[in-house]
Protein backbone atom coordinates (compact mmCIF):
# COMPACT_ATOMS: atom_id res chain seq x y z
CA UNK A 1 0.00 0.00 0.00
CA UNK A 2 1.10 3.00 -1.06
CA UNK A 3 1.68 5.87 1.75
CA UNK A 4 0.33 9.35 1.14
CA UNK A 5 2.44 12.72 0.09
CA UNK A 6 3.83 14.22 3.30
CA UNK A 7 1.76 17.70 3.84
CA UNK A 8 3.41 20.60 1.84
CA UNK A 9 4.84 18.27 -0.37
CA UNK A 10 6.70 19.79 -3.25
CA UNK A 11 8.93 19.99 -6.25
CA UNK A 12 11.29 22.71 -7.33
CA UNK A 13 14.05 24.01 -9.77
CA UNK A 14 16.98 22.57 -9.61
CA UNK A 15 18.87 25.83 -9.45
CA UNK A 16 16.47 27.16 -6.16
CA UNK A 17 18.15 25.96 -3.41
CA UNK A 18 21.57 27.36 -5.06
CA UNK A 19 19.98 30.24 -5.48
CA UNK A 20 18.55 30.92 -2.32
CA UNK A 21 22.06 29.78 -0.71
CA UNK A 22 23.65 32.55 -3.26
CA UNK A 23 21.50 35.13 -2.16
CA UNK A 24 21.86 34.57 1.30
CA UNK A 25 17.96 34.64 2.18
CA UNK A 26 14.66 33.09 3.50
CA UNK A 27 11.35 33.27 1.34
CA UNK A 28 8.39 33.52 3.94
CA UNK A 29 4.83 32.55 2.57
CA UNK A 30 1.24 33.00 3.90
CA UNK A 31 -1.79 30.85 3.00
CA UNK A 32 -5.08 31.56 4.36
CA UNK A 33 -6.58 28.58 2.44
CA UNK A 34 -3.96 26.20 4.73
CA UNK A 35 -3.60 28.17 7.97
CA UNK A 36 0.00 28.87 7.68
CA UNK A 37 2.91 31.18 7.57
CA UNK A 38 5.81 29.07 6.10
CA UNK A 39 9.79 29.53 5.99
CA UNK A 40 11.43 28.19 2.72
CA UNK A 41 14.94 28.14 3.13
CA UNK A 42 18.36 26.75 1.22
CA UNK A 43 19.28 23.53 3.40
CA UNK A 44 22.45 23.34 1.07
CA UNK A 45 22.74 24.51 -2.57
CA UNK A 46 20.81 21.00 -3.22
CA UNK A 47 17.96 21.25 -1.42
CA UNK A 48 15.34 23.21 0.16
CA UNK A 49 14.07 22.74 3.70
CA UNK A 50 10.52 24.16 4.89
CA UNK A 51 9.15 25.41 8.30
CA UNK A 52 5.01 25.64 8.60
CA UNK A 53 3.72 27.75 11.43
CA UNK A 54 -0.47 27.85 12.43
CA UNK A 55 -2.08 31.30 11.92
CA UNK A 56 -5.37 31.83 11.59
CA UNK A 57 -6.21 32.71 8.44
CA UNK A 58 -2.37 34.39 7.71
CA UNK A 59 -2.91 37.01 4.80
CA UNK A 60 -0.27 40.50 4.57
CA UNK A 61 3.01 40.12 5.55
CA UNK A 62 5.34 42.81 6.43
CA UNK A 63 9.43 42.78 7.04
CA UNK A 64 11.24 45.58 8.83
CA UNK A 65 14.70 44.75 10.21
CA UNK A 66 14.12 42.05 12.75
CA UNK A 67 10.78 42.40 12.73
CA UNK A 68 7.74 39.94 11.16
CA UNK A 69 4.21 40.85 11.19
CA UNK A 70 1.26 39.03 10.05
CA UNK A 71 -1.93 39.87 9.25
CA UNK A 72 -5.01 37.21 10.48
CA UNK A 73 -8.24 36.88 10.98
CA UNK A 74 -8.88 39.05 14.06
CA UNK A 75 -5.15 39.95 14.63
CA UNK A 76 -2.31 41.58 13.48
CA UNK A 77 1.13 39.06 15.51
CA UNK A 78 4.21 40.91 15.43
CA UNK A 79 7.30 38.90 15.68
CA UNK A 80 10.31 39.76 16.56
CA UNK A 81 14.61 37.95 15.69
CA UNK A 82 15.70 36.80 19.09
CA UNK A 83 18.98 35.61 17.79
CA UNK A 84 20.39 34.35 21.38
CA UNK A 85 17.65 32.25 21.43
CA UNK A 86 18.19 30.66 17.90
CA UNK A 87 21.20 29.33 19.49
CA UNK A 88 20.51 27.27 22.09
CA UNK A 89 16.85 26.48 20.82
CA UNK A 90 16.36 23.30 22.96
CA UNK A 91 14.52 20.85 20.62
CA UNK A 92 17.22 21.94 17.38
CA UNK A 93 20.11 23.39 18.94
CA UNK A 94 23.08 24.92 16.75
CA UNK A 95 20.10 24.60 13.53
CA UNK A 96 19.03 28.18 12.84
CA UNK A 97 20.80 31.56 12.48
CA UNK A 98 17.77 33.56 13.37
CA UNK A 99 14.57 32.81 15.49
CA UNK A 100 11.25 34.91 15.15
CA UNK A 101 9.19 34.77 18.47
CA UNK A 102 6.04 36.34 18.54
CA UNK A 103 6.06 39.31 20.71
CA UNK A 104 2.97 41.53 20.23
CA UNK A 105 -0.75 40.72 18.67
CA UNK A 106 -2.71 43.74 18.62
CA UNK A 107 -6.85 42.48 18.29
CA UNK A 108 -8.18 44.50 14.86
CA UNK A 109 -11.25 42.51 14.53
CA UNK A 110 -12.32 40.81 11.76
CA UNK A 111 -11.60 43.94 8.94
CA UNK A 112 -9.97 41.60 6.34
CA UNK A 113 -6.59 43.10 6.34
CA UNK A 114 -4.84 42.53 3.58
CA UNK A 115 -1.05 44.13 2.66
CA UNK A 116 0.61 45.37 5.49
CA UNK A 117 3.77 47.05 5.45
CA UNK A 118 5.98 49.20 8.05
CA UNK A 119 6.18 53.04 7.71
CA UNK A 120 7.72 56.26 9.40
CA UNK A 121 4.47 56.26 11.41
CA UNK A 122 4.24 52.60 12.53
CA UNK A 123 2.62 49.67 11.18
CA UNK A 124 0.34 50.34 7.71
CA UNK A 125 -2.83 47.53 7.00
CA UNK A 126 -5.17 47.58 4.26
CA UNK A 127 -8.34 47.61 5.74
CA UNK A 128 -10.17 45.82 2.89
CA UNK A 129 -13.67 45.48 4.81
CA UNK A 130 -13.51 49.14 5.81
CA UNK A 131 -12.28 50.28 2.03
CA UNK A 132 -9.60 52.45 4.03
CA UNK A 133 -5.70 52.46 5.12
CA UNK A 134 -4.79 52.49 8.69
CA UNK A 135 -2.35 52.22 11.01
CA UNK A 136 -2.63 49.52 13.76
CA UNK A 137 -1.19 50.02 17.26
CA UNK A 138 -2.53 49.08 20.69
CA UNK A 139 -5.62 52.30 21.46
CA UNK A 140 -7.66 51.08 18.56
CA UNK A 141 -9.15 48.20 16.50
CA UNK A 142 -7.57 50.55 13.52
CA UNK A 143 -7.23 54.33 13.04
CA UNK A 144 -8.36 55.18 9.83
CA UNK A 145 -5.63 57.18 7.82
CA UNK A 146 -7.04 57.37 3.93
CA UNK A 147 -9.47 55.98 1.70
CA UNK A 148 -10.43 56.58 -1.79
CA UNK A 149 -12.31 59.59 -3.01
CA UNK A 150 -15.11 57.77 -4.33
CA UNK A 151 -16.00 55.96 -0.94
CA UNK A 152 -18.26 58.24 1.03
CA UNK A 153 -18.21 56.72 4.50
CA UNK A 154 -16.65 54.35 6.41
CA UNK A 155 -18.41 51.09 6.73
CA UNK A 156 -18.10 47.35 7.12
CA UNK A 157 -18.83 46.71 3.31
CA UNK A 158 -16.09 45.54 1.58
CA UNK A 159 -17.36 48.23 -1.17
CA UNK A 160 -14.32 48.35 -3.51
CA UNK A 161 -11.87 45.71 -2.26
CA UNK A 162 -8.68 47.82 -1.66
CA UNK A 163 -6.16 44.79 -0.95
CA UNK A 164 -2.39 46.11 -2.04
CA UNK A 165 -0.55 48.83 -0.80
CA UNK A 166 3.15 50.62 -2.64
CA UNK A 167 5.26 52.23 0.27
CA UNK A 168 7.33 55.26 -1.07
CA UNK A 169 10.01 57.09 1.41
CA UNK A 170 8.25 55.46 4.21
CA UNK A 171 4.88 56.22 3.31
CA UNK A 172 2.03 54.67 1.02
CA UNK A 173 1.94 55.90 -2.31
CA UNK A 174 -0.24 53.67 -4.02
CA UNK A 175 -2.87 51.24 -3.67
CA UNK A 176 -4.86 48.06 -5.62
CA UNK A 177 -8.65 47.41 -5.62
CA UNK A 178 -11.00 46.12 -7.77
CA UNK A 179 -13.47 48.61 -8.62
CA UNK A 180 -13.81 52.25 -7.88
CA UNK A 181 -17.59 51.13 -6.68
CA UNK A 182 -19.30 52.70 -3.72
CA UNK A 183 -21.80 49.73 -2.75
CA UNK A 184 -21.43 46.94 -0.27
CA UNK A 185 -19.27 44.15 -2.86
CA UNK A 186 -20.30 46.82 -5.70
CA UNK A 187 -16.60 45.45 -7.23
CA UNK A 188 -18.06 42.10 -7.32
CA UNK A 189 -19.74 41.99 -10.47
CA UNK A 190 -17.15 43.38 -12.48
CA UNK A 191 -14.24 41.75 -10.90
CA UNK A 192 -12.56 40.40 -14.12
CA UNK A 193 -11.80 43.69 -15.38
CA UNK A 194 -13.01 46.44 -13.34
CA UNK A 195 -9.15 47.13 -11.29
CA UNK A 196 -7.85 50.25 -10.47
CA UNK A 197 -4.72 51.67 -9.39
CA UNK A 198 -4.54 54.70 -7.55
CA UNK A 199 -2.26 57.86 -6.04
CA UNK A 200 -2.28 57.90 -2.73
CA UNK A 201 -0.94 61.50 -2.31
CA UNK A 202 -3.29 63.07 -5.20
CA UNK A 203 -6.28 60.62 -4.58
CA UNK A 204 -6.23 60.33 -8.47
CA UNK A 205 -6.89 57.11 -10.40
CA UNK A 206 -3.81 56.06 -12.39
CA UNK A 207 -4.91 53.26 -14.41
CA UNK A 208 -8.63 51.51 -14.52
CA UNK A 209 -9.97 48.29 -16.43
CA UNK A 210 -7.66 45.96 -14.76
CA UNK A 211 -7.77 42.28 -14.13
CA UNK A 212 -7.49 42.01 -10.70
CA UNK A 213 -4.57 44.08 -9.48
CA UNK A 214 -2.89 42.84 -6.44
CA UNK A 215 1.07 43.75 -5.03
CA UNK A 216 1.96 47.24 -5.99
CA UNK A 217 5.35 47.27 -5.32
CA UNK A 218 8.37 50.05 -6.03
CA UNK A 219 11.69 49.02 -6.66
CA UNK A 220 14.37 51.31 -8.10
CA UNK A 221 12.01 54.15 -8.24
CA UNK A 222 10.11 51.73 -10.59
CA UNK A 223 6.39 50.87 -10.33
CA UNK A 224 5.54 47.12 -10.39
CA UNK A 225 2.14 45.77 -10.28
CA UNK A 226 0.52 42.04 -10.24
CA UNK A 227 -2.66 41.41 -12.79
CA UNK A 228 -3.69 38.01 -10.99
CA UNK A 229 -6.68 37.22 -13.22
CA UNK A 230 -4.06 37.42 -16.35
CA UNK A 231 -0.72 36.48 -14.66
CA UNK A 232 1.27 38.93 -15.40
CA UNK A 233 3.78 41.10 -13.88
CA UNK A 234 3.46 44.54 -14.99
CA UNK A 235 6.27 47.94 -14.99
CA UNK A 236 3.89 50.55 -14.41
CA UNK A 237 4.67 54.18 -16.67
CA UNK A 238 3.44 56.98 -14.06
CA UNK A 239 3.37 59.55 -16.59
CA UNK A 240 1.76 57.89 -19.59
CA UNK A 241 -0.74 55.49 -17.40
CA UNK A 242 -0.09 53.11 -18.88
CA UNK A 243 1.78 49.69 -18.53
CA UNK A 244 3.70 46.93 -20.21
CA UNK A 245 3.77 43.25 -18.95
CA UNK A 246 7.51 41.89 -17.94
CA UNK A 247 6.38 38.34 -17.66
CA UNK A 248 3.72 36.18 -17.52
CA UNK A 249 3.37 32.97 -15.50
CA UNK A 250 0.34 30.28 -15.53
CA UNK A 251 -1.77 30.77 -12.39
CA UNK A 252 -3.13 33.63 -10.49
CA UNK A 253 -0.17 35.86 -9.54
CA UNK A 254 -0.34 37.20 -5.55
CA UNK A 255 2.33 38.28 -3.52
CA UNK A 256 6.30 39.44 -4.41
CA UNK A 257 9.58 40.30 -2.92
CA UNK A 258 12.62 41.48 -4.32
CA UNK A 259 16.31 39.90 -3.35
CA UNK A 260 18.46 41.78 -5.24
CA UNK A 261 17.51 40.98 -9.37
CA UNK A 262 14.95 38.39 -8.27
CA UNK A 263 11.51 38.99 -7.91
CA UNK A 264 9.64 36.05 -6.38
CA UNK A 265 6.38 36.00 -6.75
CA UNK A 266 3.31 33.82 -5.24
CA UNK A 267 1.04 31.59 -7.73
CA UNK A 268 -2.32 30.61 -6.38
CA UNK A 269 -4.11 27.17 -7.48
CA UNK A 270 -8.00 28.18 -8.81
CA UNK A 271 -10.53 25.58 -9.27
CA UNK A 272 -12.90 26.20 -12.16
CA UNK A 273 -15.66 25.22 -9.19
CA UNK A 274 -14.78 28.30 -6.78
CA UNK A 275 -17.68 30.93 -6.75
CA UNK A 276 -15.42 33.90 -6.58
CA UNK A 277 -12.65 33.19 -9.23
CA UNK A 278 -14.05 29.99 -11.02
CA UNK A 279 -15.18 32.00 -14.15
CA UNK A 280 -11.31 34.03 -14.49
CA UNK A 281 -9.69 33.02 -17.61
CA UNK A 282 -6.79 32.06 -15.90
CA UNK A 283 -8.56 29.16 -14.02
CA UNK A 284 -8.05 26.99 -16.87
CA UNK A 285 -4.25 27.51 -16.67
CA UNK A 286 -4.15 27.44 -12.75
CA UNK A 287 -3.40 23.99 -12.11
CA UNK A 288 -0.27 24.45 -9.12
CA UNK A 289 0.66 26.33 -6.34
CA UNK A 290 3.84 27.79 -5.86
CA UNK A 291 6.82 29.99 -6.10
CA UNK A 292 7.96 31.67 -9.24
CA UNK A 293 11.38 33.25 -9.64
CA UNK A 294 11.66 36.43 -12.53
CA UNK A 295 14.92 37.80 -13.48
CA UNK A 296 14.24 41.30 -13.33
CA UNK A 297 16.96 42.51 -16.06
CA UNK A 298 15.57 40.83 -18.62
CA UNK A 299 12.12 39.74 -17.28
CA UNK A 300 12.68 36.18 -17.85
CA UNK A 301 11.00 33.32 -15.53
CA UNK A 302 14.64 31.31 -14.38
CA UNK A 303 12.81 29.31 -11.46
CA UNK A 304 9.93 27.79 -9.70
CA UNK A 305 8.50 25.55 -6.79
CA UNK A 306 5.14 24.00 -7.02
CA UNK A 307 3.40 22.30 -4.07
CA UNK A 308 1.76 19.20 -4.84
CA UNK A 309 -0.52 18.77 -1.64
CA UNK A 310 -2.14 20.98 1.22
CA UNK A 311 -1.09 24.31 -0.35
CA UNK A 312 -3.73 25.71 -3.25
CA UNK A 313 -3.70 29.06 -2.21
CA UNK A 314 -1.01 31.95 -1.35
CA UNK A 315 -1.60 35.33 -0.12
CA UNK A 316 1.34 36.66 0.47
CA UNK A 317 5.33 36.77 -0.35
CA UNK A 318 8.38 38.12 1.46
CA UNK A 319 12.06 37.64 2.15
CA UNK A 320 14.47 37.26 4.89
CA UNK A 321 17.40 39.31 3.66
CA UNK A 322 20.96 37.52 5.62
CA UNK A 323 19.06 34.32 7.04
CA UNK A 324 20.01 31.19 5.50
CA UNK A 325 18.08 29.07 7.87
CA UNK A 326 16.04 31.08 10.40
CA UNK A 327 13.22 29.08 12.77
CA UNK A 328 9.89 30.62 13.84
CA UNK A 329 7.57 29.63 16.78
CA UNK A 330 3.65 30.27 16.26
CA UNK A 331 1.06 31.00 19.28
CA UNK A 332 1.04 27.87 20.90
CA UNK A 333 2.76 27.44 24.09
CA UNK A 334 6.63 26.71 23.36
CA UNK A 335 7.09 30.49 22.46
CA UNK A 336 6.68 30.88 26.15
CA UNK A 337 9.77 29.16 27.02
CA UNK A 338 11.93 31.68 25.06
CA UNK A 339 12.79 34.96 26.88
CA UNK A 340 14.97 37.17 25.26
CA UNK A 341 16.46 40.91 26.63
CA UNK A 342 18.78 43.52 24.44
CA UNK A 343 22.21 41.25 25.89
CA UNK A 344 20.59 37.80 25.38
CA UNK A 345 18.34 35.19 25.88
CA UNK A 346 17.35 32.36 28.20
CA UNK A 347 15.15 29.17 27.55
CA UNK A 348 13.05 28.22 30.80
CA UNK A 349 12.83 24.62 31.56
CA UNK A 350 9.54 22.41 30.50
CA UNK A 351 8.78 22.70 34.28
CA UNK A 352 9.25 26.27 34.77
CA UNK A 353 6.76 27.43 32.08
CA UNK A 354 4.32 24.84 32.84
CA UNK A 355 3.85 26.13 35.82
CA UNK A 356 3.67 29.63 34.86
CA UNK A 357 1.06 28.56 32.66
CA UNK A 358 -1.21 27.32 35.51
CA UNK A 359 -0.98 30.48 37.47
CA UNK A 360 0.62 28.69 40.66
CA UNK A 361 0.94 30.46 43.96
CA UNK A 362 3.91 32.89 43.60
CA UNK A 363 5.59 32.69 47.03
Amino acid sequence: MNNPPPPFNCTYSPNLPELLWQLGCTLVISTYQAGKVIFISAQDAERLVQLPRNFQTPMGLAVDGHRLAVATRNEVVVLANAPDLAESYPRQPDTYDALYMPRAVYFTGTVNTHDLAWGVDGLWAVNTLFSCLALVDDTYSFRPQWQPRFISELASEDRCHLNGMAMLDGRPRYVSALGATDTPRGWSPGKVSGGILMDVESGEVMLDGLPMPHTPRVYDDRLYLLLSATGELVCVDRDAGSYEVVAKMPGFVRGMARVGDHLFIGLSRLRTSSRTFGDLPIAKESVFSGVYVVYLPGGHIVGHLKYMTSCEEIYDLAALPGMRRPGMMGLEHEHRRGLSIPTTGFWARETEAQDASDGEDAP
